[in-house]
């Protein structure tokens, strides 16, 4: 019985002693991701030589560092309404570039996002042109009856009409839904090309 017992014990130890160091092994995953992602935003911050830091990391560390960079770089991308937030996913597209080294298929990608980016942008300004006009014959009644009433000529804005808020949101979200689907396929499909180029 006590021989029954040791061999359990030696079991539990060595099962312990697996889970520890396993444990110190997705500790430093994380760390090296972790590491990755500040790398990304230095990058963003305007700190030069990425290719070259990503280089210098060892080639059994290399693969979740260059996933940490990449996945920093891709959380800057995202559908923006001004054209000075798109500046950042420009930025953090050149990173991309930068990680790839300049790779043809990716090349191909960014293009790709760049075209959602930009139809995203078009296509909110033209849909709010339409609203505004189509609000507008309704202001123009609305400022008849308000003059009438108070006597004094007023000029309202189609954006000033609850309605319009209303129908604006509507037409915001749909816009978001898809274009953001596409955006966030073609990140997945960055990731996975840039992070299972390096995987052993």
């Amino acid at each position: 019985m006590a021989e029954i017992k040791s061999t359990m014990d030696m079991v539990m130890e060595r099962a312990a002693r697996m889970s520890a160091g396993a444990g110190d092994s997705d500790y430093l995953g994380e760390e090296r991701l972790k590491e990755g992602m500040r790398l990304g935003a230095a990058y963003m911050r305007g700190e030069p030589g990425l290719a070259e830091r990503l280089a210098a990391v060892s080639p059994e560390e290399s693969g979740v560092v260059r996933k940490g960079a990449v996945q920093s770089l891709l959380r800057n991308i995202f559908l923006a309404r001004e054209l000075e937030k798109q500046t950042l996913a420009d930025k953090a597209m050149q990173g991309l570039i930068e990680v790839g080294q300049g790779d043809g298929e990716l090349l191909k990608i960014l293009a790709e996002m760049k075209k959602i980016l930009d139809g995203y942008r078009q296509h909110g300004e033209q849909l709010k042109e339409q609203l505004e006009a189509q609000f507008t014959q309704q202001m123009a009644m609305m400022e008849q009856n308000l003059a009438k009433q108070t006597g004094m000529a007023m000029k309202l804005q189609p954006s000033q009409h609850p309605k319009f808020q209303e129908e604006w949101a509507r037409i915001q979200g749909q816009l978001n839904e898809q274009y953001g689907k596409a955006l966030q396929q073609l990140k997945d499909l960055v990731e996975r090309h840039l992070v299972m180029e390096v995987a052993p």
